[in-house]
């Protein structure tokens, strides 16, 4: 039984649930309490993306889908529509990079790996908004996860480039896709710890020292406030935010150290 929410009636698309550790995960089952029809989207292990899904509070039907096929991509809003008829709001939590991406030598990482985490990481999020863009009406709201990439985190490599490509990507796009009523907006989350978040090596430093820089306290262990917050931007409640960076990491984003 599911009392009336933030999201009552709304029909989502969440990408990137990989395990229940998964931002992506909690933003969907944050997004059911609240009473939003959610479908979600996989890739690679899909039996392990099922009974992932299965541990939602309602059962959620999920898709096969790799961003950088384009069979998949043009067959997406089929798919979707074998379970709604329409779409009020898209989650993009999707990024990767290959190891010499990665925590080693900025340097020496080689184009066909760089060019792999922009596609995945960055470029996705247009091919995912224009797939889902025949789903899509006035009012709907596409929300991309973020990590800062204003400065240079330790660690974070050419993950950091594809992220500030990420950033400038939802920019045009909002202004692409304003005139339609359609929102595109980020997420901009400090560490949580995610399996994507435990293959960057020495990414735990950072995780270590985030509790005690953030004026209202950090838990890496909590995805709450992330997944609470997704599903505002997802809501009717910020009708004209768009192109805007929504900062979800206990405000160590405004401190100068």
């Amino acid at each position: 039984m599911f009392v009336s929410g933030l999201l009552e009636g709304k029909r989502l698309l969440i990408t990137g649930v990989i395990t229940d550790a998964s931002i992506a995960f909690h933003a969907a089952r944050v997004a059911q309490e609240q009473g939003a029809e959610v479908v979600l989207t996989g890739f690679g292990r899909m039996s392990l993306v099922q009974r992932i899904a299965s541990r939602l509070p309602k059962p959620a039907p999920v898709i096969e889908l790799d961003v950088t096929n384009g069979e998949h991509l043009d067959g997406l809003a089929d798919k979707v529509r074998e379970h709604v008829d329409g779409l009020d709001g898209v989650l993009h939590s999707i990024g990767f990079a290959p190891p010499s991406c990665l925590g080693a030598d900025f340097l020496a990482a080689p184009w066909e790996d760089v060019s792999t985490a922009l596609e995945v990481s960055a470029y996705s999020l247009k091919s995912l908004s224009t797939a889902t863009l025949p789903l899509l009406s006035a009012g709907s709201s596409i929300v991309g996860m973020d990590f800062d990439a204003r400065v240079a985190w330790p660690a974070y490599d050419w993950m950091g480039v594809a992220k500030a490509a990420l950033e400038s990507t939802s920019r045009y796009l909002s202004r692409e896709l304003g005139p339609k009523g359609i929102r595109v907006n980020l997420v901009s989350a400090g560490p949580v710890r995610t399996m994507a978040a435990k293959s960057i090596p020495g990414f735990s430093d950072l995780e270590e020292s985030w509790g005690d820089r953030a004026p209202l306290g950090w838990d890496v262990n909590d995805p709450e406030p992330v997944a609470k917050s997704i599903c505002a931007v997802l809501s009717d409640w910020l009708p004209k935010t768009t192109g805007s960076m929504i900062m979800v990491d206990g405000g160590v984003h405004a401190l100068g150290v």
